[in-house]
């Protein structure tokens, strides 16, 4: 064990997704830390996910619909980290995608950064992030385009308080690298493959999963198979646009909603080919479909490029397409049926290893005592 005093700092504690997945993995390496959040609105059920441990949030907690317009108050949240006192502890682990890493640190303290991404809507994706919110004209677009560049300049900043950051893939490397002009090592993240078993033997349908927004492109998913009504689609998620893509579905697509683990772990273990079509900084689920021996056909850019094997590979577990139309979907998925027998699920399986929640642990550990005597020596 290190000896030193360890405190984890999340940029919000909302739902358990794929960045609450990595946190955990973070609390599990170093157990005895204390853990520090700008809000905390877990429910009872998913606090396993945090160790039920108790969670130091700001001021923004007590604030009106903090629970559900959370990302409203980004601007104060920036002010709202910089009030935590962590003068007591010797290392800070930041998991960030968007502030907590802007947290205010001593010259004796050693900060490393868990960088998910640089504040993504601030940086590159900030078009399409006016686009999909309906602000790319009028004066809300103004006022917004002036905080976020407001938010520009507070991120940058910030990130000369970081001593070390840490990546969650190659392409989230470039992006720190282009926005902070820092270096990254990288730590891919955690994966439970444990929880899911493969399946050699595949029923004859397709299947994604994703929360329904704009960026996750389930849209385009079911748009490409309404225009090929011989092939089934098996679709679990719910979100902003379920209704909106219910209402546009052939009958070949079957929407299920929200599922719990049991069924989406049955549906995608069971499904020849997993579908996922959006840019993702990692993207989680196409590992956890691989750990399941299902073959991914994936969006050739983003962190997909690094968790799944095309056809060019010696050992492949997928394929890719290379735009995001449905022309391009539906290319893909007639060269994945010419190609089938190529892809096995021990490939899969074997690939989606690498990526293991013990590995990341490990990773972790060695990476942060390296750095912790190194900083102590100097």
């Amino acid at each position: 064990m290190i000896d030193a005093k360890v405190a984890i700092i999340h940029d919000w504690l909302v739902v358990c997704g794929g960045g609450e997945k990595v946190l955990s993995a973070i609390i599990d390496t170093f157990p005895d830390c204390d853990l520090f959040s700008t809000i905390d609105f877990l429910s009872t059920d998913d606090r396993y996910i945090i160790r039920n441990k108790k969670v130091h949030t700001t001021f923004i907690q007590n604030l009106p619909y903090a629970k559900t317009k959370y990302r409203n108050y980004l601007p104060l949240m920036m002010l709202a980290i910089e009030q935590l006192d962590l003068s007591s502890y010797d290392i800070i682990i930041s998991s960030s995608h968007a502030v907590a890493k802007g947290v205010i640190t001593g010259p004796n303290q050693l900060h490393i950064c868990y960088c998910h991404s640089p504040i993504r809507y601030a940086w590159d994706l900030q078009s399409q992030y006016l686009k999909e919110s309906g602000l790319e004209k009028g004066v809300k677009s103004w006022i917004t385009r002036w905080l976020l560049h407001k938010v520009r300049i507070w991120d940058y900043r910030t990130a000369n308080g970081v001593d070390y950051f840490i990546a969650n893939s190659k392409y989230i490397a470039k992006r720190i690298n282009k926005v902070y002009g820092r270096k990254a090592d990288i730590i891919y993240p955690n994966v439970a493959i444990e929880d899911f078993e493969t399946e050699n033997e595949k029923d004859d349908y397709y299947f994604t999963a994703s929360r329904m927004v704009p960026y996750k492109k389930i849209d385009l998913i079911v748009e490409s198979f309404k225009m090929m009504p011989d092939k089934k689609l098996v679709v679990i998620g719910d979100g902003p646009q379920f209704s909106k893509i219910k209402k546009s579905a052939g009958s070949n697509v079957e929407l299920l909603g929200y599922q719990k683990f049991n069924i989406l772990k049955e549906k995608m273990t069971k499904a020849k080919g997993f579908i996922f079509a959006a840019e993702e900084d990692f993207g989680i689920i196409p590992v956890e479909a691989q750990a399941c021996g299902t073959p991914v056909i994936a969006f050739a850019k983003g962190g997909a490029l690094e968790t799944v094997n095309g056809l060019e590979s010696l050992f492949p577990t997928g394929i890719f397409f290379k735009e995001q139309t449905c022309e391009s979907i539906i290319s893909a998925i007639e060269s994945f049926e010419k190609n089938y027998g190529i892809i096995n699920a021990t490939n899969c399986r074997q690939n989606a290893e690498k990526f293991s929640t013990l590995r990341f642990k490990n990773e972790l550990k060695d990476y942060v005592t390296e750095k912790w005597n190194i900083f102590r020596n100097n």
